[in-house]
């Protein structure tokens, strides 16, 4: 499972926002959210938040093994 605790670390050690990604970053509240429960994104929008936060992916995600992985 893919979990995005990296980017609530990442989001607190910046200058932004929740409320800044949204207003003025276009980052639609329904990211934030799937975010919040870390659901499946697009590679489009972690590129999108690497770009704003300045980082690089692990600060974003990082993959966690689970029961509840789908089997290969």
């Amino acid at each position: 499972m893919i979990e995005y605790t990296p980017f609530w670390e990442t989001l607190k050690q910046s200058a932004e926002t929740t409320y800044t990604l949204i207003h003025n970053h276009h980052i639609s509240s329904a990211t934030i959210d799937k975010l919040r429960k870390n659901k499946p994104m697009t590679t489009t929008t972690l590129n999108d938040l690497c770009r704003i936060l300045h980082c690089d992916l692990p600060d974003l995600a990082r993959y966690v093994p689970s029961e509840d992985d789908q089997t290969l």
